[in-house]
């Protein structure tokens, strides 16, 4: 008889018997085989033997099925093979072993393309027992051809390559990981950071070690209220051509020609000098006169803001607000951190942080992360979750209708799931979960809630309310997608 045998964690070595009939394998009390992992679906995946042949279908679970490393949406399994549901691996075995004992993972397997085959190449689905809980409403994008090997060695690399590019960081800034992750995710993303902090928390050092680190091209503006849009995006001047001795204009470029931008204090300079950044931070080109210059790639914008001292700023608008991926809070360091800044940054530092990324690996990484497929478990959720923060929606919570003027447009979906993404592939995966948009939620619905004045009036900030957001949007389940296939 197949099994299954355990080949880690408390179970390792124990033996799963597969009977004839389809055995479903999910977190749901229903499931044959019930796995008590978050990482794992109410209902993940079904195993069943279909014409002589062991067949294992990925039921759009959230982290999705592993088979030797590689992910799967539905593959013939032989003897030996590893499959992995979320944080549990177990091995396929044709018979009940003598003795069963962990095995490793099998020959190598080719680098997995970041998509599924094509579904005509699939077997034809068997009838289960139980309704398969997230079936895809929407055609996925297929394109075997969309992730190169050379791609998914670096998808592989980054967990260790994000582990030198903090540890490099370190060297010159202390503590503020959770700082450093989340501009790390906005670079891979291909968006733009606002970064709101105190003076003295350096903001504008973190930015620039982190251009050294990614071997990036660095410029920094000062903005200030008499700083004008040529003075950012470059000025054509009136010159004699030497060989012709006529006039004619050249265009001087202006420090917006750069892969990283810091736009610092950018709330300290007029609407018409911040507005100069709208067309290159959305188009990653500029305008002059009656030309268009491209930027060269990657192109970021990591603004700063002080959040106190409002006299004589402009405040962003919010359209302008809402370009930006996310809202970045830079807050003060623990104890222990203050204590070690203080015996460090009064000595002169010898330490130099080195090179960990290339430029062109950058722009891999960016390509990579628009490649990965997003299941219809998490999309629905983000959906869910974003439609929550809008009063008028009729299942926003009580306290959204109560404390919220205005919430998050579907700009804010789009910048969560590439996020997710972004973040999923700083950690070496090419999987996104629920919980990867709930590590991006916070800053990127704080600038994108707007509270009314009874939330003023009590204290309740965005933050607050995503917290508790977070807290009462539930995931999907699978009678969300019976009602959904009915309604259609």
């Amino acid at each position: 008889m197949p099994t299954l045998i355990w080949n880690n964690g408390p179970h390792v070595g124990d033996v799963v018997p597969l009977p004839d009939t389809p055995v479903l394998i999910g977190r749901a009390p229903d499931c044959a085989l019930v796995l008590a992992d978050p990482l794992v679906s109410s209902h993940h995946a079904r195993i069943e033997s279909r014409d002589g042949q062991w067949m294992i279908e990925d039921l759009d679970s959230s982290n999705g099925t592993l088979v030797n490393g590689r992910p799967i949406r539905c593959t013939v399994i032989r003897e030996g093979d590893v499959i992995t549901f979320g944080d549990v691996e177990f091995v396929f075995s044709l018979s009940v072993p003598a003795k069963a004992e962990p095995s490793a993972a099998a020959s190598p397997a080719p680098p997995p393309p970041l998509v599924s085959p094509p579904p005509d190449t699939l077997p034809p689905p068997a009838v289960a027992p139980t309704p398969p809980e997230p079936t895809p409403s929407r055609p996925r994008k297929e394109d075997a051809s969309a992730a190169t090997e050379e791609d998914l060695a670096l998808v592989r690399q980054m967990q260790e390559k994000t582990r030198l590019i903090r540890n490099e960081v370190a060297k010159v800034i202390v503590g503020q990981q959770e700082v450093l992750d989340q501009i790390l995710m906005v670079l891979l993303a291909g968006g733009h950071g606002l970064l709101v902090g105190l003076p003295g928390m350096a903001k504008t050092l973190m930015v620039r070690t982190l251009a050294d680190v990614l071997d990036m091209a660095f410029k920094r503006i000062q903005f200030t209220p008499d700083l004008m849009p040529t003075d950012i995006t470059g000025t054509e001047v009136l010159e004699t051509n030497r060989d012709t001795n006529e006039k004619e204009f050249r265009f001087i470029r202006g420090p917006i020609f750069t892969n990283l931008l810091l736009a610092d204090e950018i709330n300290r300079t007029p609407p018409k000098t911040q507005a100069a950044l709208l067309e290159a931070m959305q188009e990653k080109r500029v305008t002059v006169g009656n030309k268009t210059y491209p930027l060269d790639p990657p192109f970021f914008v990591l603004a700063t803001q002080n959040p106190i001292e409002q006299e004589g700023t402009y405040p962003l608008p919010e359209a302008q607000m809402d370009r930006f991926m996310f809202f970045i809070w830079v807050d003060y360091p623990r104890e222990e951190e203050e204590e070690t800044i203080l015996a460090t940054t009064t000595l002169k530092n010898p330490h130099q942080p080195r090179r960990v990324l290339t430029r062109e690996e950058v722009l891999q990484l960016q390509n990579v992360v628009s490649k990965i497929p997003v299941s219809e478990h998490v999309i629905k959720y983000t959906t869910r979750l974003v439609r929550a923060t809008r009063p008028a929606d009729p299942r926003a919570p009580d306290f959204i209708r109560q404390y919220v003027s205005t919430g998050a447009g579907p700009r804010a979906g789009q910048f969560l799931i590439l996020a997710a993404k972004a973040r999923a592939v700083l950690e070496g995966r090419i999987h996104v979960s629920c919980a990867d948009i709930r590590r991006a939620a916070l800053p990127v619905l704080r600038h994108r809630l707007y509270t009314n004045f009874a939330a003023d009036s009590e204290g309740i900030t965005p933050a607050v309310l995503i917290e508790r957001l977070l807290k009462t949007v539930e995931e999907p389940a699978a009678d969300d997608y019976l009602v959904a296939s009915a309604t259609r």
